[in-house]
């Protein structure tokens, strides 16, 4: 692992050339959930929490941005149950930040892989740490082509990145999806 130091003297995470995987908000959790090609082993994991408790690779709060990560350092970005803690619902401004920010650390063509309560589970906000909720609409507002289609919103003013839409389901009381850099 590798660590730079910017010319603020902040220290930046920065891997190994190689693939490189992140998993936001690890907590204790090391399992692969969600993969495209049904290869579950992680090639170079990355972990980061804002908990010291769990031992994560970085130690940082999500909702402090921007994350202490150089640009284009991953190939992969997972979210397992971790979204709905960021932010609060109806911020949009947090939100389009946070998904620039995910854009931003990784690599063209990388995959943001995420698990999130369904809109209708008992889970969605019975934790009283779920102050957001993300559904199949919440990310047709991460894709720049999907503007335009009414009735929509047009945040493009706020959120300038794009995202390509490669899976989305509901599994169970969980929405999963993942989403490629463009």
């Amino acid at each position: 692992m590798n660590t730079i130091v910017t010319q603020e003297g902040d220290a930046v995470f920065e891997p190994e050339d190689r693939y490189s995987e992140l998993m936001i908000g690890a907590g204790t959790e090391r399992r692969k959930m969600l993969t495209l090609d049904g290869k579950r082993d992680w090639k170079n994991l990355i972990t980061l929490d804002m908990s010291e408790r769990v031992n994560p690779d970085i130690l940082h709060d999500l909702n402090d941005l921007p994350l202490p990560i150089a640009d284009e350092s991953f190939d992969e970005v997972h979210a397992y149950h971790v979204l709905e803690h960021l932010g609060v619902q109806g911020d949009f401004r947090t939100f389009f930040a946070q998904f620039t920010e995910f854009h931003r650390i990784l690599k063209p063509g990388g995959i943001f892989y995420a698990a999130v309560p369904s809109w209708d589970s008992v889970h969605a906000f019975g934790d009283p740490g779920h102050t957001r909720i993300i559904n199949e609409t919440t990310i047709t507002f991460l894709q720049q082509d999907r503007y335009g289609q009414p009735p929509m919103t047009d945040y493009r003013d706020f959120y300038k990145v794009d995202f390509e839409c490669l899976a989305a389901e509901h599994k169970d009381e969980t929405f999963i999806f993942a989403l490629r850099k463009k």
